[in-house]
């Protein structure tokens, strides 16, 4: 096993932590009361993590390609250097930073890339103590009003005590005449079980955990990535953290008194009077700027955690205008992937404070809620009946929104369509979550937008709820489906080596045909899928594809498949030019 975090060691620590997350996911999410009950933490850290290997991904594939390239580079594997993985992971996670725990994860993951990339490092355990040292200061600064019994608390602990093992492995050496470096096996696990242990105590630190009788959420997510960096560096799986909601320690009750429990007395009421919204933003800005933010921001509302540098931040904040929470943003700079979810929706008749309470309207039986890459199927899919969640390029839905949607939907049975195969972890975390709130749920692992559209071209609510999920599911593993995008550079595929700006054709996730034109690149993608047989073609156009490319490839099928129905959507602005499916 590696002595020393380098490039290979990142990524399979990316690797572990997104597993281990996958696994405990909904067990985070369940106990999720501080510092909204919202349910989502172990999906928002999923989902961060998910954003830092993916980065980290990005910088092997373009070494690996770069590699290919050079015929010269036949002696060994070519890895990208330590410092590269790093600062990739850090990045990643800083962009695709997701709820208040994972925005605070993002800072911590910048904080060790601060250390692990600076020239002159000495590496060894003494170098990742004094990382995850500054992984605790910065993700510190970066929250408004820091509270103990929260992800913070674990995170100093780790560092405590990976310090407290670097001094004793140093003592023994000296003792021992010995001048070796402290192995960073030893450190990991130490910070491993000092995470542990603060973990354990954080009900006692935090009335509203107490009361709840389970640990901080965000902390417990933490301590899943830690056990995956103990993996990734040892090869050994530290001891999992009991399943289910842990009892609370010894002294933490509902009547928690002292500082602990004043310290929480206001964070306590969180779910019955704190702000409306959930905002978060990408931003561009200087740091003279993001300062007069913070300020501003934090006037607005709580739980403010801006992490980044470098000119790029991500801003997390709970407030009641989400306006202004955004129209500060604007003043500071640039803020664009804006993500603006509502906590209000949470409680049915439970008006926010300040407004009229309203009799919520009668619950409908049944009811559809998709996931819809752009604006056009929206509207479609309204139409047939369907409360719509809108999945902007690059801007995948959290599991948040998708309970907001279900809850908008007021149904005593609802059928979820995700619509997305990278959804699945998000879309499951929503169903659990509407579950616990007496709604039925049953979620259809639709992978594309077009095995949506089939599913609901079926339903019929005055059926049977299983049946009629059956009918769906049915329907939409029926459809096969395929899209057309566009290179961004040159890499592998499963089709040979594609060069930036080609035209890839994907069926069923895999690059099947590679082309220099959109058009004939469709026509190979459908007379692959046609190949197989089929009744219905599916076309859905982006937003700047002409209506002739529609025309030419219904002209195709007819010419080619006599038996075979061709229907075109407008999609929008969506993430890919061409979406197909074939019934």
């Amino acid at each position: 096993m590696p002595q020393t975090l380098d490039a290979a060691a990142v990524r399979s620590w990316c690797a572990l932590a997104l597993d281990a997350l996958g696994r405990e996911r909904e067990e985070i999410d369940a106990i999720n009361v501080y510092p909204v009950a919202d349910g989502d933490t172990g999906t928002n850290l999923y989902l961060t993590v998910e954003s830092a290997a993916q980065a980290v991904e990005a910088v092997f594939a373009a070494y690996e390609t770069d590699t290919a390239a050079d015929t010269a580079a036949e002696a060994g594997v070519v890895r990208p250097a330590p410092g590269d993985a790093v600062r990739a992971m850090a990045h990643g996670a800083l962009i695709g930073a997701r709820g208040n725990s994972g925005t605070i994860l993002a800072q911590l993951l910048r904080g060790m890339a601060e250390v692990l990339t600076r020239e002159g490092g000495r590496g060894g355990g003494d170098h990742l103590a004094e990382a995850l040292r500054r992984a605790a200061e910065l993700a510190r600064e970066a929250v408004a009003h820091p509270v103990e019994g929260t992800i913070l608390s674990v995170a100093s602990a780790a560092a405590d005590a990976a310090e407290q093992a670097v001094r004793a492995a140093r003592t023994a050496q000296t003792a021992a005449g010995q001048a070796a470096g402290v192995p960073c096996g030893a450190v990991v696990r130490a910070a491993y079980a000092g995470a542990r242990a603060a973990l354990d105590a954080t009900p006692g630190q935090l009335a509203v955990l107490g009361r709840a009788g389970v640990v901080d959420a965000g902390g417990r997510g933490l301590l899943a990535v830690l056990g995956a960096l103990v993996r990734a560096l040892t090869g050994v799986v530290p001891a999992a953290f009991p399943a289910g909601a842990p009892a609370v320690v010894p002294g933490a009750c509902a009547d928690a008194g002292g500082e602990a429990g004043d310290a929480a007395g206001d964070a306590a009421a969180t779910d019955a009077t704190g702000p409306a919204f959930e905002v978060i933003y990408l931003l561009e800005a200087d740091d003279r700027a993001v300062a007069r933010l913070r300020a501003r921001l934090d006037a607005l509302g709580d739980s403010l955690v801006v992490v980044g540098g470098d000119g790029l931040w991500n801003v997390h904040v709970h407030v009641d205008d989400a306006g202004a929470a955004v129209e500060a943003g604007v003043e500071a700079g640039r803020p664009y992937r804006i993500r603006i979810t509502h906590f209000g929706a949470a409680h049915f008749g439970a008006p926010h404070p300040g407004t009229t309470a309203e009799r919520p309207p009668e619950q409908v039986q049944r009811a559809v809620v998709a996931v819809v890459p752009g604006e056009g199927l929206a509207g479609l899919c309204a139409e047939a009946g369907a409360t719509t969640v809108l999945a902007r390029p690059g801007e995948p839905p959290a599991s948040g929104e998708l309970v907001e949607a279900i809850r908008r939907a007021h149904a005593r049975e609802v059928v979820l369509l995700p619509n997305d195969a990278a959804l699945r972890h998000t879309a499951a975390a929503a169903a659990e979550q509407a579950r616990t709130e007496g709604v039925r749920v049953a979620l259809i692992p639709t992978r594309a937008a077009v095995q949506g559209i089939a599913a609901l071209a079926v339903h019929q609510p005055e059926r049977r709820f299983d049946e009629d999920v059956v009918a769906m599911t049915t329907a939409a593993g029926a459809t096969r489906y395929a899209e057309l995008t566009v290179a961004e550079r040159q890499s592998w595929t499963m089709a040979g080596i594609c060069q930036a700006g080609d035209v890839l054709g994907l069926i069923e996730g895999d690059v099947a045909v590679i082309g220099a034109d959109l058009a004939d690149t469709a026509e190979a993608v459908l007379g692959r899928m046609l190949a197989a047989g089929g009744e219905l073609v599916t076309l859905v156009l982006g937003e700047d594809v002409p209506d002739s490319l529609a025309d030419r490839l219904e002209r195709y099928v007819r010419e080619g498949h006599l038996a075979v129905d061709t229907v075109v959507y407008r999609g929008g602005r969506q993430s890919v030019p061409l979406l197909v499916g074939v019934e």
